[in-house]
């Protein structure tokens, strides 16, 4: 392979995104697709970018995540934001698009860059030379299998994932710090339940309403019970099964004292640690097919929980995604093989713009690296900057993918109380810290 060439496997958005950063950079690219000569069973259209579940890439105002997201995209040069704008439909403050034109715009523009060649073929294993694997959740079988082999294996085929929510959102005169039985160093903030509290969320929980699950995102063997397939156990069917089975599983209170009783509490539910900062918990043992709405509403009442801001909800869906934090370094580059890179959801950053994004970064330090230049990652203050290190942070054990929340970046030096005010200090914060950055890289 010539030296100012590249290879980019996938056709979706990160694949589009990264294709593009090459090519604006001088780089001349082969972009494997295997549409339309095969569709994964979640794909139906011919174009590129296909968007498979909404057709909304969520909020425009800046002083949001999403918003803020696409800004530093937009100022990266997006590809896919900027069709998404020439393609939108009314959605009020979010940006949604019509999906096939927006697919068809994406399209054409990969298509006619001069720069790019299209090869509509499957790939089977990883190329040899500058790569990168955009693939998604649904890589198929065979490049999927000499991924395992190079990385050592995906962390899942099945993403059943916990909610996470911020910490300055608990109520912390209702909870506590400790480790189960004294070992270790409070490693968990625990929510004690008296006996009333316990039947309350029981009764709730039991009667919320779940999710339907696509037939591509259920697991083999896996029915709309979850009954024979143990592995993907959402806490509400759990519950289902008796009224003493979460206190024997996912709320066990044993080893647990609750220093302001003195006492064993009757059930608890424990949070961990998600990021080496401490702004994010896990809900330990809380994976759910509940819809979204409903765990707000039920698992707001967790004693310390009532005005928790959730960044991620519950999700259950199949998303074969990379352990990341050991694999991979913050400019997408695997550690192990410093030319090829991955981008999209399979890297563990989760939603379409997050994927886009990642897609933008692999591509941009691809060609940095083929033009040797210094890697670019964008500083922690930034949306996308906190997303890299998020899937790079080597402190994060137990993976899961994350979508682009205010949770995930540092916190401000001030305290502002109000909401919005506090985040667009934030937006404002991270558009500095950018384009500071940018000012010697480009």
């Amino acid at each position: 392979m010539n030296e100012k060439q590249a290879i980019v496997v996938g056709a979706g958005l990160a694949g589009c995104e990264a294709a593009w950063q090459l090519a604006r950079h001088g780089i001349s690219v082969r972009l494997y697709e295997m549409k339309p000569q095969k569709y994964t069973p979640a794909h139906k259209y011919k174009g590129f970018a296909e968007l498979v579940c909404s057709n909304s890439l969520k909020a425009m105002r800046i002083n949001s995540a999403a918003g803020l997201l696409k800004e530093e995209m937009r100022r990266l040069g997006s590809l896919t934001v900027a069709c998404a704008e020439e393609n939108a439909v009314p959605a009020g403050g979010a940006l949604a698009v019509d999906r096939e034109k927006f697919s068809d715009s994406v399209t054409e523009r990969i298509m006619n860059e001069p720069l790019i060649e299209v090869i509509s073929e499957e790939v089977n294993a990883v190329p040899e030379g500058n790569v990168i694997i955009a693939t998604g959740p649904l890589t198929a079988e065979g490049l999927a299998e000499d991924i395992q082999g190079l990385c050592g294996g995906y962390l899942s085929f099945f993403d059943a994932a916990a909610p996470i929510v911020t910490f300055d959102s608990l109520d912390k005169d209702k909870v506590f710090f400790a480790a189960r039985y004294g070992r270790g160093d409070d490693d968990y903030i625990n929510c004690p339940f008296t006996k009333e509290e316990y039947l309350r969320f029981y009764n709730e929980i039991i009667h919320a309403e779940s999710a339907p699950l696509h037939d591509f995102d259920r697991p083999e063997g896996c029915r709309d019970d979850f009954t024979v397939y143990e592995g993907c156990m959402p806490i509400e069917v759990l519950a289902k099964r008796g009224e003493e089975t979460m206190r024997y599983g996912a709320m066990k209170p044993v080893g647990l004292t609750d220093p302001k009783t003195g006492s064993r509490p009757y059930a608890a539910v424990q949070l961990r640690k998600e990021n080496s900062e401490g702004t994010l918990y896990n809900i330990v043992g809380f994976q759910t097919n509940l819809k979204f709405g409903e765990q707000k509403r039920v698992f707001s009442l967790i004693p310390g929980l009532e005005n928790a801001e959730f960044v991620r909800y519950g999700v259950m869906h199949r998303n074969s995604f990379l352990n990341s934090p050991k694999l991979l370094n913050g400019d997408f580059s695997l550690r192990s093989r410093p030319k090829l890179f991955f981008a999209g959801q399979m890297t563990g950053v989760e939603g379409y713009m997050e994927s886009a994004a990642s897609g933008i970064m692999a591509g941009l330090n691809l060609s940095r690296k083929i033009l040797e230049q210094q890697e670019l990652i964008l500083p922690r203050e930034t949306m996308i900057g906190a997303l890299s290190r998020y899937i790079s942070d080597e402190t994060v054990t137990d993976f899961q993918p994350m979508g682009a929340n205010m949770g995930i970046l540092p916190p401000l030096d001030e305290h502002i109380k109000g909401k919005q005010e506090r985040y667009q200090a934030v937006a404002d914060r991270a558009l500095n810290a950018f384009e500071e950055y940018m000012k010697d890289k480009k």
